[in-house]
């Protein structure tokens, strides 16, 4: 992680987003000084990637308080699909991390709870109904985002699967600015699975709201 952090201040990164270590079921203390290890290494902002579903470790409100003292780690990817989460979050430290919702079906939601962000993920395939939807809720029109996020949430729920690179590269595909094609060990989808996330995709695009 240091090097990679170092390497990316070389090349001109703008910033880091980093998770917990991922080999190692590492306690509260080990996770606190691996952040703030790679944290005080380099001068690019950082983002924690706090997804205890998929990486089976929760970063806590007491974990961030001592991370607070970082100045480079900046914002949060919140994944932890719980919504108040964004709240406990502001309660305690206000500003003082950048909160970016990290999961596509709570989008909306965090959003007006209070979340800076959205790191999207089927924005890949549909750039302008995202930005759209941020957009419509900075400017409190909230029901013409309900509208467009309703349509929505079919797909993006193609973005909590495991398989969701390969969901959110078809879905590309189909909107003629991407490909299928994903790099082993991972694999194009066949048979019915194919079928059936083609459904939704041609179903959501046939229904897609005029923007």
């Amino acid at each position: 992680a240091l090097f990679w952090a170092k390497k990316a201040e070389e090349l001109g990164a703008s910033g880091l987003m980093i998770l917990p270590p991922m080999r190692y079921g590492a306690d509260a203390r080990e996770v606190v000084t691996y952040f703030k290890t790679v944290a005080n290494s380099t001068k690019l902002p950082m983002m924690i990637y706090n997804n205890p579903v998929d990486y089976k470790t929760l970063v806590t409100l007491d974990m961030f308080a001592e991370l607070a003292d970082c100045p480079t780690i900046q914002a949060v990817k919140e994944s932890t699909r719980d919504i108040s989460n964004v709240t406990r979050m502001i309660n305690r430290f206000g500003d003082r991390f950048q909160i970016l919702c990290g999961v596509d079906t709570l989008a909306m939601e965090e959003l007006l709870m209070g979340a800076v962000g959205w790191v999207a993920g089927l924005v890949c395939a549909f750039p302008k109904e995202t930005v759209t939807i941020y957009n419509l809720i900075q400017g409190g029109e909230y029901e013409r985002a309900r509208e467009i996020y309703r349509w929505f949430l079919p797909l993006l729920e193609l973005d909590i699967h495991p398989k969701l690179v390969q969901y959110i590269k078809l879905a590309e595909q189909h909107c003629g600015i991407g490909s299928e094609h994903v790099r082993a060990p991972r694999l194009t989808l066949i048979g019915e699975e194919r079928e059936r996330i083609e459904g939704i995709i041609t179903e959501g695009l046939a229904k897609r709201p005029k923007l």
